[in-house]
């Protein structure tokens, strides 16, 4: 079911349409867990919104992107609130609707620098292949599109065979890891973007060194996949082609929260590179805006915007 506001909507063109996930973060300090059968208070809670799929398009959204998304929000209040978040944040909503169950969530519980997370996919899972049929339109308007794995693969591979008929590009965030990853279908992606443990994941190799991630990454490129872009946390980002090996270094900044930082790469990312900047240029940005958003807590709240990133990035002593 669509709502009301997006019927009837006409279709422009759009730099971003992410396809994926919309999850409500449902956060809890613990001194300790529970026991089995055992109550136990805790200091603080704070709800927020999350999923990866959400988190890449309001990051390229506040660097300006015209982006849309696709997903299915829940029939409950998290779920209309989800949808008035998007709207405020300025990304198209025509191609999110309504699902039959609750919105998904994330409980997560920290203790100290640990944390467990549960994820319920809720109206997540009921963004099915045929579901993508409704929206052609958007797919074949979008200058890139952006996946991740917190929706069904089937659904996935439908968006890359649909954007591979229109001749869109499509850049494929492999999050969270999923061995049934289908590697056909990630040679036809423009863009493979997995951290290394994902990488290792899908080329069961070994990938602690950046030798070890290098030799990974060159097996998928040998076996067709055009660009890969390993994101190696405080090391940086390696991009990897048939014809080169760049590692682009992360800046070295003072980290409060790095949860959504992944999210937030790939969102800048998407915004960089449909703004006209070649793949290094659009990766350095990525960096640069990703390491901003570690120094300040929560996914989405961390992300700054295009207005706020300059004053930001100074005090942090980034060259942008």
């Amino acid at each position: 079911m669509q709502p009301e506001e997006t019927k009837g909507m006409i279709t422009m063109m759009y730099d971003v349409l992410v396809i994926g996930s919309n999850m409500m973060e449902l956060t809890t300090e613990i001194d300790r867990m529970p026991q089995l059968g055992e109550t136990v208070a805790a200091p603080n809670f704070h709800m927020a919104f999350g999923g990866k799929g959400a988190n890449q398009a309001v990051a390229a959204a506040k660097l300006g992107a015209k982006v849309a998304m696709i997903s299915k929000v829940g029939a409950d209040s998290l779920g209309q609130a989800y949808l008035a978040h998007f709207k405020q944040t300025g990304i198209d909503i025509s191609g999110v609707s309504v699902g039959t169950q609750s919105n998904g969530v994330a409980p997560c519980f920290i203790h100290g620098n640990m944390n467990s997370i549960i994820v319920v996919q809720g109206a997540n899972s009921e963004l099915t292949p045929a579901s993508l049929d409704d929206y052609h339109a958007l797919i074949k308007n979008a200058k890139l599109i952006v996946l991740q794995q917190e929706i069904d693969l089937a659904t996935n591979y439908r968006a890359i065979d649909l954007a591979e008929q229109y001749g869109v590009p499509v850049l494929l965030n492999p999050a969270p890891a999923n061995d049934d990853l289908n590697l056909a279908h990630v040679t036809k992606c423009e863009f493979y973007a997995p951290n290394e443990t994902e990488l290792g994941r899908l080329t069961k190799r070994p990938v602690e060194t950046l030798a070890e991630i290098t030799t990974a990454a060159k097996e998928l490129v040998a076996q067709g996949v055009k660009n890969v872009i390993v994101t190696i946390g405080a090391r940086g980002a390696l991009w990897v082609t048939k014809d080169q090996e760049l590692l682009i270094p992360s800046y070295q900044v003072p980290a409060v929260d790095s949860i959504g930082a992944g999210d937030s790469f790939i969102g800048a990312f998407a915004y960089y590179y449909t703004h006209g900047e070649d793949i290094p240029t659009a990766l350095h940005h990525a960096n640069t805006y990703a390491a901003v958003t570690v120094t300040r807590k929560g996914s989405q709240t961390s992300y700054p915007t295009a207005a706020e990133l300059p004053a930001l990035q100074a005090q942090l002593g980034i060259q942008s």
